[in-house]
């Protein structure tokens, strides 16, 4: 039986040329609003072809992963006109090949979705941020109002089959199975199912576990 991650890694590269369109749900005025609170040593998942990397603030160092070979070749022209440093790397945010403790902030961006575990994806990005550290979401998921959820719900076998995103995923409840705490929630669109988030990890807890 084919892994899930190459099975979705294989879809992303197909629909690579299309991602651009896809990815327009989140409007620029969100990205740049979320991109303007990171700080310090920034690592970005799932930096698909890198719709957000021209609008980072100038001088900030940024590691950018992906694990789709074709988006990060379409990445690297946007990464040519960032204000920020920017690098490029081919990485599964499931297996982060970074130490402990490295980065200051962590950006994702309508990824876990995808992620085939994400509470797995979000315990490798707690592992690696500093106790101090962000991590800054702009992410969709599964509605809290039952008429969208029951819909969200209908939808997601279609939706993971064309592009592998689910879109009944229960990522604030996956946030703080992976040990962080919800520190901002914001709705930014289809009612309550586009949200702006910033959370923190629970460095204490990671201690014990």
């Amino acid at each position: 039986m084919p892994d899930l991650s190459d099975t979705i890694r294989r879809r992303y590269d197909r629909i690579a040329p299309l991602f651009d369109k896809m990815d327009r749900m989140v409007k620029d005025k969100y990205r740049a609003e979320l991109l303007g609170q990171v700080r310090g040593e920034v690592l970005e998942v799932g930096v698909g072809t890198g719709v957000n990397l021209p609008l980072y603030p100038e001088g900030l160092h940024v590691t950018a992963i992906d694990f789709s070979p074709r988006m990060l070749r379409y990445a690297e022209e946007r990464a040519k006109k960032s204000r920020a440093r920017v690098r490029l790397l081919h990485m599964d945010v499931q297996h982060l090949q970074f130490e402990d403790d490295t980065f200051d902030s962590a950006v994702s961006t309508c990824v876990f979705c995808s992620v085939p575990d994400p509470v797995a994806g979000l315990r490798e990005i707690r592992r690696v941020l500093k106790p101090e550290g962000r991590l800054y979401m702009i992410e969709h998921m599964l509605s809290d109002h039952l008429p969208i959820a029951l819909l969200l719900h209908v939808l997601n076998p279609l939706v993971v089959r064309m592009v592998g995103a689910n879109v009944n995923r229960k990522t604030m409840e996956n946030l703080r199975l992976a040990g962080f705490s919800i520190d901002r929630v914001r709705f930014i669109g289809f009612v309550d199912v586009f949200r702006m988030i910033v959370a923190s990890p629970n460095k204490a807890d990671q201690a014990h576990e």
